[in-house]
Parts: C-alpha cells; structure tokens; sequence
C-alpha cells in the first residue's frame, strides 16, 4: 500500500508528464497547420500539370521511357514514414500496408524514407537497400528530387520494372489513410472531354520536347505530395496522441488525489480515534 508521501510523488511525476504532452500537443498543431498550408498550395499547380498531361498524351502516342510498360519481374517499394515516433499508429500502419505489397512479388527492393521506417523492416530482417535519413528536418522540395531522382535512374537502368510509392495520405486531423500508389511507369490519367470544345491543341514548343520537361516534373511532384501528406499526418497523428495521453494523464492525478484523500482521511479518522481513546482514559 502506497503511502501518502509517495503518492504526492507519483501525483507530481504524473503532473510534469502531462505538462510535456500538452507543450507537444500545440506543438505539433502549430506544425500540422503549416503542412496543410502547404498541401493546399501545391494542389493548384498539381491540378493543372495533370490537366497539360492529359492533352499532350492525347495528342500523340508518346515514347517517353518513363510511360513505358515491360514485364514486371522486379519491383521496388518505396515507403514513407516519419523520422520520429509518439504518434500513435501512423508509422506502423505505414509499414503494414507496405509489408502486404512486397508479399505480392517474388522479387522487390525496399527502399525506406523516414527512420522509422528503416527501423521497423530491420528488427524484421528486412534490410532497405536503400534509405533516405533525415528527410524532414527541415523537409524541402530538393529532398524529394533526390528521391525521385534515385528512383527514376532504377526504373531507367532496368534494374525494376515498377515503382511503388507507399505513404500516409492526409485526409482529415482525424483520419490518415496509408495508400499504394504506382509511380514509375507514368500511368497518365483519362483525359476528361469538354463539351463543345475540341480537344485539338497547338503546342510551342512540340508536344515530345514538353513531355521531357513535364514527366520528370509530374514525377518529382509525386513524390513532393507524398513528403507533404506523410508530415501533415504525422503531425496530426502526433496531436491527437498527445491529447489523448494528456488526458489520460488528468484522469490518473484525479485517481491518485482521491488515493491522497482517503489515505488522509483514514490517518485524522485514526487520530482523532486516539486522542478521543485518551481523553477517555483519563477521565475515568
């Protein structure tokens, strides 16, 4: 049985741990508003280099090594996770949904974004062949030209015959969805006819010199909007752990202080009971 002294010690420790999650808490909601901000800007730019896709693949039957389908044989799997943990399942989910796809080939390369990531393959005998470390701290645009970069030259030189792209999509504060999606080969979407408009264009320059400029960006956006979705849900994850944890925190100082109380109560109750039991003594 606790005593008193000791459960004022435990109430204090659990107050100093409830005022760290909290400072969390805002902490990760400051930096999930900042990474909607920026989802919410890239989403215009994204809409319309899919919209100049569409019409220059309809346009022409295109060559581009980066649209071209072979054989799968190979397949590598790049998943996205966050460097760091205290975010509930955000990361593991991650990493189940990746561990499904990789079941599905005889063959794949596994390559790991986020430290997480690494670490949840490695404990399961599942070495990346390739890992991308400290990502976002701070994440920028050249972080995902890199890993873009790293994947393209693997699809290029033959080594895969498809990349995968596996990552959190941010959906609400409340909901991250971990989502597959085929990055290489480019996979351009229907294009959607306009009634009453020709879909006839003329292109400056021709449309071939425009499609070698534009998939490589359309790819490196890709993988920009995966960076994005994953730090927007890891902090939202983050957020609501933390508020959870916050409260759960309140819950046991309130358990605890009724502990005090009544261990209190009882020891006055035994006082009172001996200064009465002597009163009583000496009045006889």
């Amino acid at each position: 049985m606790a005593t008193l002294r000791q459960l004022r010690t435990r109430v204090g420790s659990v107050k100093n741990i409830q005022r760290v999650t909290n400072a969390m808490k805002l902490v990760a909601a400051a930096k999930m508003r900042k990474a909607q901000e920026a989802i919410a800007a890239a989403r215009p730019y994204a809409r319309q280099l899919d919209r100049i896709l569409q019409r220059l693949t309809q346009s022409l039957e295109s060559q581009h090594p980066l649209f071209r389908e072979r054989p799968v044989q190979r397949v590598a799997v790049a998943v996205v996770t966050a460097d760091r943990g205290l975010c509930g399942a955000f990361n593991s989910n991650v990493c189940r949904r990746a561990q499904v796809e990789l079941r599905q080939y005889q063959e794949a390369d596994l390559i790991t974004v986020g430290r997480k990531g690494r670490d949840y393959f490695r404990r399961r005998g599942q070495a990346p062949v390739l890992h991308h470390a400290d990502v976002f701290r701070p994440l920028s645009f050249n972080h995902a030209l890199q890993i873009s970069h790293d994947l393209g030259q693997r699809f290029l030189s033959g080594q895969v015959d498809r990349v995968l792209l596996v990552f959190s999509e941010f959906r609400s504060v409340a909901r991250q969805q971990p989502v597959v999606e085929q990055l290489l080969p480019v996979v351009p979407k229907p294009a959607v006819v306009e009634e009453g408009k020709p879909l006839d264009y003329i292109f400056e320059p021709e449309p071939e010199r425009l499609l070698d400029t534009l998939i490589p960006l359309h790819v490196n956006y890709q993988v920009w909007r995966a960076l994005l979705e994953c730090s927007a849900g890891e902090q939202a994850a983050r957020m609501a752990a933390m508020d959870n944890a916050t409260k759960n925190a309140g819950e046991l100082i309130e358990g605890l202080v009724r502990q005090m109380n009544k261990k209190r109560q009882a020891s006055i109750t035994l006082e009172l009971m001996d200064i009465i039991g002597g009163a009583e003594a000496v009045s006889q």
